[in-house]
């Protein structure tokens, strides 16, 4: 499904979930009291800035009893396959987040990625996937970093260890050509960069791929992956202890300026070695 399409399907949803509340003389904080969420979230399904979670909609359905309207809508039009079930709630919170901060041990993070190199490392965990299923996972990569062009986007500070500067993921021009998007992207402030080198050790170990967010109006998160799977984590001790992690991992780090000295020169490497293969 493309943007278009899956955003005009939310806003369908909103529209009949605002229809059906007005018809039954119910305000949206008393809908959120009764199917345990705010106010202010039935706000944001209505006005299609949150995608709604099928237990809330299948709670709508009995709270307004709709016989089931709203989980099937859900089904038909809200749920998107792109993202793998473990990663989609945290793809759904990038869009609400005021800030992101992300440390990268291995691959360039996926709000970064280009087309190229987001399609090289699909490919290499799904090497027998049709051509259809590797282009639409592709393209929900891609369409992520919409949030990244938004006038409102996040502050966005990310963490790459130096082996992904190395890894030639895709190939010498693939690699150029990626590393040269994150160092415009810092560049153009869109994102501020650092590099752990090799040098700092032990500090790349300390923890694998972190992202933390935090939103205007909820408690800050943390979300950890590893192979096939991922946890989201709000448990303020535990999110604590994330944003710990984070700034050492981030104090080891190279100054930005350092850092992006690096990724031009790792781009430049690549490049030269694409042009003589």
């Amino acid at each position: 499904m493309a943007n278009a399409s899956r955003q005009a399907a939310w806003e369908f949803f909103g529209a009949e979930l605002k229809r059906r509340r007005e018809d039954a003389g119910v305000t949206q904080v008393d809908l959120g009291a009764r199917v345990f969420v705010s106010g202010g979230y039935i706000g944001q399904f209505e006005q299609a800035i949150r995608k709604p979670q099928l237990d809330v909609a299948q709670r709508i359905d009995v709270a307004l009893q709709t016989d089931g309207i709203f989980e099937r809508m859900w089904h038909r039009l809200i749920n998107d396959q792109r993202y793998a079930d473990y990663f989609a709630k945290a793809a759904e919170l990038e869009r609400l987040a005021t800030k992101i901060c992300e440390f990268a041990p291995a691959l360039v993070p996926g709000l970064l990625q280009t087309a190229g190199y987001a399609r090289a490392v699909t490919l290499a965990m799904n090497p027998f996937a049709a051509d259809e299923y590797i282009e639409d996972k592709v393209s929900g990569r891609l369409e992520r970093q919409h949030i990244l062009k938004d006038a409102t986007r996040p502050v966005y500070w990310v963490v790459l260890h130096e082996s992904v500067l190395r890894i030639p993921v895709g190939g010498p021009a693939v690699m150029a050509e990626q590393l040269e998007r994150v160092a415009s992207m810092a560049r153009e402030r869109t994102v501020l960069v650092q590099v752990l080198p090799y040098a700092a050790g032990a500090y790349a170990l300390m923890t694998g791929s972190l992202k933390l967010m935090e939103f205007e109006d909820a408690p800050p998160t943390s979300y950890t992956e590893a192979v096939y799977s991922g946890n989201l984590l709000d448990d303020p001790a535990v999110v604590k202890r994330s944003y710990a992690a984070y700034d050492l991992i981030r104090a080891a780090a190279l100054s930005p300026e350092a850092s992006l000295a690096l990724i031009e020169s790792a781009a430049e490497d690549f490049r030269r070695c694409a042009s003589t293969t």
